[in-house]
């Protein structure tokens, strides 16, 4: 017997249209690239966003069609994630930090018909360009008096295109499993892969993220998504605010620390999501100084695994921090980092051990560790297995491709080593490609390099396996100094108090910087690639 409810379409277009109504004072704020601060409200963003749509109906844009944006976090890019989608085509949101070869394997791969680009990275697409045969024209996304000269022979306006267009427009109505936006992996090892996002998978993504154990949003809250849209739709929060009616702060392309403080003063921000790195360089600027953090009430981290004393530094100053962890096959979010209301009373350090694994499974998302083998290990917080995910937001293949990640079962393979203890609090351990066996054991690179970046004299840490004839792997530890390097052996006594004696590394090697993806991950398998004849003393 089926239900008698009405099927009413989870579309992302509901979203805006809820806030608009709804909320239609609050407000997207945002840095534009021709500087200052642009403000609109909900109200005004849907009848833009509508003109959008039209402009795109105008240039030929089909159902389907795969429309490429390179872009920063601003006002425009925002638009544009309501009005692809809301049409019926796909929403592709371009890394530009990624090196030319692999966007001009997204790109065509993607078989994008129209490219939206900040001014920023008109030059890029210039020289992309002769390599892109299925992108029939560009839209700078600005102002005709900030408009530059282009050789591209197709160029267009993008507030020209509004200009051109009222907002008479009648979202049309489709499956929801129809394909909203695309977003595509780091490519660390292969050629990058397309996530080929619905919207109904937005859709409830977006409710569940907005949960009190999950972001916590509301109307009240100004939200500050730091993370860059093209990170798996910045973590999804451009859905999530208007969501709920609350206020959107979009940093533009200025995520220093001195821009995010000025920023979480100026708008009044109470909740914001960065890497680690950001929240680093933005406690550097506020810390010894009487504002504090002023209205910001909590953070989410994500990303990579945030050090101890990050969380440390943030609750000095009021601020709760809660661990994010996901991927771009997952929406991108798996679990928070949130405390249960029996652990209210554990000590300060118990408490802050458990925020630092990755967090509970939030509601849609299962989760498991197997071994090698495919046998489900125990919730113990001891037994190390391969962990595997599946839900209502998690993919179910790449885009265009036909090895598909995903077992008989659904269960999607994150390639994460793991650990799930008696409460459910996830914690990575290491990728499986990363983790170092040694005589049989696994031991965790993550932890080593967390535990190195405790000691003062370290800026940067990476840790890979290196080979030993007895043992198969022993690991290296390769650090970048802060000023001076430390003594070798201040380094290995210091790691002795916070680490198991057998995994202690068998030696430590100093460089200036360690290689990095477009997206700022450790590249392990050119570290690798680089120490394959290192030889250990203890060899």
């Amino acid at each position: 017997m089926l239900g008698l409810m009405q099927q009413k379409p989870l579309l992302i277009t509901t979203l805006l249209e809820h806030a608009a109504l709804n909320h239609p004072n609050k407000e997207v704020v945002s840095c534009p690239i021709e500087g200052g601060i642009h403000r609109y409200t909900y109200a005004d963003s849907l009848v833009r966003t509508k003109k959008l749509a039209k402009a795109l109906l105008k240039l030929g844009v089909d159902r389907g069609d795969r429309i490429g944006t390179l872009a920063w976090n601003t006002y425009r890019h925002f638009e544009l994630f309501y009005g692809v989608p809301g049409i019926g085509a796909v929403c592709h949101t371009i890394n530009p930090r990624l090196f030319d070869e692999q966007l001009i394997y997204i790109i065509n791969h993607a078989e994008n018909r129209f490219l939206f680009v900040d001014t920023t990275f008109l030059d890029l697409v210039e020289r992309l360009m002769p390599r892109l045969p299925t992108v029939e024209a560009v839209i700078v996304m600005t102002d005709t008096g900030n408009m530059p000269g282009s050789s591209l022979p197709n160029v267009h306006c993008y507030e020209e295109l509004l200009t051109e267009q009222n907002d008479d427009l009648e979202w049309p109505e489709f499956d929801e499993n129809t394909a909203s936006s695309l977003c595509y992996t780091s490519g660390t090892t292969g050629d990058p892969k397309g996530v080929l996002y619905a919207h109904r998978s937005t859709y409830i993504h977006t409710i569940t993220a907005c949960m009190a154990d999950v972001h916590a949003f509301q109307e009240a809250d100004v939200i500050l998504p730091i993370a860059p849209m093209f990170h798996a739709n910045s973590w999804g929060i451009p859905y999530c605010a208007p969501a709920v009616g609350a206020n959107l702060i979009l940093p533009g392309r200025d995520v220093s620390g001195a821009h995010i403080k000025t920023l979480i003063k100026q708008e009044k921000v109470t909740k914001a999501c960065a890497v680690p790195t950001i929240w680093l360089d933005y406690l550097n600027q506020v810390e010894g100084t009487n504002e504090g953090a002023g209205s910001l009430g909590r953070i989410v981290v994500g990303g990579t695994a945030p050090p101890r004393s990050m969380f440390e530094r943030f609750h000095a100053l009021g601020v709760e921090v809660a661990q994010g962890w996901g991927m771009t096959e997952m929406s991108p979010l798996g679990t928070v980092g949130k405390l249960k209301a029996s652990m209210m009373d554990l000590p300060d350090k118990v408490q802050l051990d458990l925020l630092l694994k990755q967090g509970r499974g939030i509601v849609g998302v299962e989760m498991r560790i197997v071994n090698d083998d495919g046998k489900e290990l125990p919730w113990d917080g001891k037994a190390f297995g391969l962990l595997q995910v599946r839900g209502p937001w998690i993919t179910s293949g790449y885009f265009k491709r036909d090895d598909s990640p995903v077992d008989e079962a659904g269960w999607f393979d994150t390639g994460d080593v793991a650990t799930i203890d008696p409460e459910g609090f996830m914690q990575i351990t290491d990728r499986a490609k990363d983790v170092i066996k040694s005589g049989g054991e696994w031991i965790s690179s993550i932890d080593l390099e967390n535990a190195a970046m405790g000691h003062p004299g370290v800026a940067e840490a990476a840790v890979i396996g290196v080979y030993h004839p007895k043992w198969d792997e022993r690991p290296l530890l390769v650090l970048v100094p802060k000023g001076d390097p430390p003594e070798k052996q201040d380094v290995i006594d210091y790691l002795a108090d916070h680490v198991v004696k057998w995994w202690l590394p068998d030696d430590i090697v100093f460089v200036d910087e360690l290689p990095h993806t477009a997206t700022g991950k450790v590249q392990k398998n050119t570290l690798r690639d680089t120490f394959k004849d290192y030889e250990l003393p203890t060899v």
